[in-house]
C-alpha cells in the first residue's frame, strides 16, 4: 500500500483533474462509479483531450467520431481494436486519425460484494503493464498501421479498478466482472506518428544481430510477448530478419 501514498510524477495533471471532475466529481463510491458502463476511462480521456462538448461524438460518414476538431479525428479505444477496423477504413480515407489507447501502468484493485455492497481495501496489482502490451491490440488493426493518416498514442496511466465478487470459483474472483476503472493520472504518453517511430520500441542496448530471446531480456518482457512485438516491428520495417540461429530468427534494426 505504500506506493498508493506517494505522489507520482503525473503529466498534465491539472488539466486531467479538470476532465476527471467533470465526469465523476471529486469523490466516488459504489453508488458513484460504474454509472458509465465501464466507460469512465474513455469519458475522462475524451474530456481531457477535447473539453468542448460540441467537438465530441460528431457524426462523420456514417459513424460517430469520439472527437472531431479542425478536420482531424480522435478515437479513444480502451480495448478490442478489432471494433475500430471498419471505422478506420472510412475515416482514414478523408481525415488524419489519432487512436488513443490507455494502458494501466499501476493498478489498485478493489472487490465489491454484490449482496452487501461492501468494498474491500484497495491493493496494488502485481501486474505492471508497459507500452509493449499495446502490440496485442495493434495487431488487430495491422492492415491500417502503414496508412500515413494514422497516429497511435499510448497513454500509460495509473488506475483504480473495481470488480464484482461474482466469479465461478470458491473465491468468486476468477472470471469476475469488471465494474469500472477510475483513472488517477498519466505517467507517460508514447507517440507513434510515423513508421519510423516504431524504432523506439527496440532497446538501445541491442546492437548488431540478435534474437527474440535477446529482445525479451533487453525489453524486460516475456519471450512470447517479444515474439509478438517483433512480428509487428518487422512488418513496419523497424527491424529486419537477416538469418537464423538454430530455430530463431536473427534480427537487426531495419533501414526502411
Amino acid at each position: 500500500m505504500a506506493k498508493r501514498r506517494e505522489v507520482p510524477e503525473y503529466i498534465h495533471q491539472e488539466d486531467f483533474l479538470v476532465a476527471k471532475d467533470k465526469i465523476i466529481g471529486k469523490a466516488h463510491n459504489t453508488q458513484g462509479i460504474g454509472t458509465l458502463s465501464e466507460k469512465t476511462v474513455h469519458a475522462v480521456l475524451k474530456n481531457f483531450v477535447e473539453p468542448d462538448l460540441d467537438q465530441q461524438e460528431v457524426a462523420l460518414d456514417g459513424y460517430f467520431a469520439d472527437i472531431y476538431h479542425n478536420g482531424e479525428v480522435v478515437e479513444i479505444q480502451t480495448r478490442q481494436f478489432n471494433k475500430l477496423r471498419e471505422k478506420l477504413a472510412v475515416f482514414l480515407n478523408h481525415y488524419p486519425v489519432t487512436v488513443i489507447y490507455p494502458i494501466p501502468y499501476y493498478k489498485w484493485l478493489s472487490w465489491i460484494d454484490e449482496k452487501s455492497g461492501e468494498m474491500s481495501e484497495a491493493r496494488l496489482s502485481p501486474r505492471h503493464m508497459n507500452e509493449y502490451d499495446a502490440f496485442f491490440e495493434l495487431y488487430k488493426i495491422k492492415m491500417h498501421l502503414k496508412n500515413p493518416n494514422l497516429r497511435i498514442h499510448l497513454y500509460l496511466m495509473d488506475m483504480e479498478e473495481y470488480k464484482l465478487l461474482n466469479g465461478w470459483d470458491k473465491t468468486k474472483k476468477h472470471g469476475a466482472w469488471r465494474y469500472d476503472r477510475i483513472p488517477l493520472g498519466i505517467r507517460k504518453i508514447v507517440t507513434i506518428d510515423q513508421p519510423e517511430d516504431y524504432l523506439q520500441f527496440v532497446p538501445v542496448e541491442l546492437e548488431g544481430q540478435w534474437t527474440s530471446a535477446d529482445f525479451a531480456k533487453a525489453a524486460k518482457i516475456p519471450k512470447a510477448k517479444a515474439t509478438n512485438v517483433l512480428g509487428l516491428l518487422y512488418y513496419m520495417g523497424a527491424v529486419q530478419r537477416v538469418g537464423k540461429r538454430g530455430n530463431s530468427y536473427l534480427y537487426e534494426v531495419g533501414d526502411e
